[in-house]
């Protein structure tokens, strides 16, 4: 997918705007989908979660986490992660919009915000948060044979959880289903 194509679709469909209230009891956070145009295509920018950490150590992740009290939005939330995390500057990242929040099973109700980032980006990475900083290709990543479905019981529920493999890499949980709504919402 080509820049022009994603931004036609995506925004004719633009949903709401950051300036929501979040589902009572759950935390608000926010994450980027950071899109990179290059030669071959549209690449989505992902991160692999440090070892260390006590949560989802070791994920395939966006950039992203709770709000602070100074964040003005969530958007704000978003950018000033992508840039604690990854050191890429809120200036070498152009907001298209947002997708329906996602409410996780870790207690937060995440935006995930969509954003083109400057080809010529670079990373440092916080290596408290991440290990790895990859691209893969958005085409790939939008292709709905490539999320593969698990249902498993949780809680006396059946829940479906997807997985989208790449490379040695499998792309899962939150991430995975942010992935697919973004999929959904740009197929023809």
């Amino acid at each position: 997918m080509e820049r022009a194509e994603l931004l036609t679709r995506f925004l004719l469909q633009r949903p709401a705007p950051a300036h929501r209230l979040t589902v009572a009891g759950l935390k608000p956070a926010a994450v980027l989908l950071p899109l990179v145009e290059r030669a071959d295509g549209l690449q989505l920018l992902l991160t692999r979660r440090s070892p260390h950490l006590r949560h989802h150590a070791g994920q395939i992740s966006f950039p992203g986490g709770r709000q602070d009290p100074d964040d003005r939005d969530l958007i704000h939330t978003a950018l000033r992660e992508t840039q604690e995390e990854l050191g890429i500057v809120p200036a070498q990242i152009e907001v298209l919009g947002t997708l329906t929040p996602l409410n996780t099973v870790s207690q937060y109700d995440v935006l995930p915000v969509l954003g083109l980032v400057t080809a010529d980006y670079q990373l440092t990475l916080s290596r408290d948060e991440v290990d790895q900083a990859f691209e893969v290709p958005l085409n790939h990543l939008l292709d709905p044979r490539h999320h593969i479905a698990l249902t498993i019981p949780r809680a006396d529920h059946l829940h479906t959880i997807y997985w989208i493999p790449w490379q040695h890499h499998f792309i899962w949980g939150a991430t995975a289903s942010m992935i697919r709504q973004l999929s959904r919402q740009l197929a023809i």
